[in-house]
């Protein structure tokens, strides 16, 4: 979990992150203003949790940017903890991503019954 951790630290200034844990899953808080659904694109691959997220931006014909310091584009990848399972749902709400990542299962194994 310390990677997990480290990499919610390098993260854009801009970008503020939660980092939970329950017993069965883990849920990480990511605040991403201006971002939607539409603008977010969320998957898990090889041990990692890909986001990437844009704000969309509009205004007036009659105005043009003379300074832009609000732009947000997040790509990142963040290595998920070993026991972090494939399955995760997500949800977006006035600009905050929440991803809950289930947890393997930490039940027994089956016996293996051995012939003699």
């Amino acid at each position: 979990m310390d990677a997990l951790r480290d990499a919610l630290r390098e993260l854009p200034e801009a970008v503020f992150a939660d980092l939970l844990e329950s017993e069965a899953a883990y849920r990480l808080v990511i605040d991403l203003p201006g971002a939607t659904a539409d603008t977010t694109e969320l998957r898990t691959e090889g041990g990692r949790l890909h986001i990437e997220a844009r704000r969309e931006k509009s205004f007036p014909d009659e105005f043009q940017f003379v300074r832009e310091d609000r732009p947000l584009f997040l790509d990142a990848e963040i290595p998920l903890p070993p026991d972090a399972d494939d399955e995760a749902t997500a949800t977006m709400e006035q600009g905050v991503l929440t991803v809950t990542i289930q947890k393997r299962s930490a039940t027994p194994g089956e016996t293996i019954p051995i012939e003699s």
